[in-house]
C-alpha cells in the first residue's frame, strides 16, 4: 500500500511526520544520538533487517539529517555522521522521551538523560524562546504565519481556529 505524502502540505508537522513518521526512523536516529555510527552497529541494536535499515539511512542522508562518510576504501565502507539539520532534530527525539518516560514508563524512565555541561541528569522541556516560560496546551494560539500557502489563506480563517499575521500582527 503506497503511504499518502505530505511533503508539500502547508505544516510543519505533517512534513515532518512525512520525513520521519515511520516506526524505525526516530530510533535510527536516536542510536545517532546515542552514537552509532556503522552500519552493523545499527543493525545490532535495533534488530531490524538490512533492507528496512539501508532505506532508513538512505533517506536520512537524502534529506540531509545524516552524512555517509568513508571510513574505509577495500571494501568501502561509510560511517553516517548526524548533520547541523540531525542534531537539530535532538530535541524532538528528548521530548518524546520526557513524554514516554511520564506516560508510558511507570517503573521509571530505561534511559537517563545526563546534561555534561551542567554535570546534572535531565529530561527535555519545551520552553517559550521569549520568557522561558514551560508551553502549556492551555496557553497557546497559533496564527497564519508568512509560509502559509496564499491559496489556502481564505479557507484556513473560515474555520474560526486562526488569526491572520497580517491583519493580527
Amino acid at each position: 500500500m503506497k503511504r499518502t505524502t505530505f511533503a508539500d502540505w502547508p505544516c510543519t508537522v505533517a512534513r515532518t511526520v512525512d520525513l520521519i513518521g515511520d516506526w524505525w526512523t526516530p530510533l535510527v536516529l536516536r542510536e545517532a544520538y546515542y552514537g552509532a555510527r556503522r552500519f552493523d552497529e545499527f543493525e545490532r541494536t535495533l534488530g531490524l533487517s538490512r533492507n528496512v535499515l539501508t532505506q532508513r539511512l538512505t533517506r536520512l542522508t537524502e534529506e540531509g539529517l545524516l552524512q555517509r562518510v568513508p571510513y574505509q576504501d577495500r571494501p568501502p565502507r561509510h560511517e553516517y555522521h548526524l548533520t547541523d539539520k540531525g542534531r537539530d532534530f535532538f530535541p524532538v527525539i528528548a521530548a518524546m522521551m520526557a513524554w514516554g518516560d511520564r506516560w508510558l514508563a511507570p517503573e521509571g524512565p530505561p534511559i537517563v538523560l545526563h546534561h555534561n555541561t551542567c554535570a546534572h541528569d535531565t529530561h527535555a522541556e519545551v520552553v517559550c524562546a521569549h520568557c522561558r516560560e514551560p508551553l502549556h496546551h492551555r496557553d497557546m494560539s497559533a496564527h497564519l504565519g508568512p509560509g502559509f500557502p496564499t491559496r489556502h489563506r481564505e479557507t484556513a480563517l473560515a474555520t474560526g481556529r486562526f488569526d491572520d499575521a497580517a491583519r493580527n500582527p
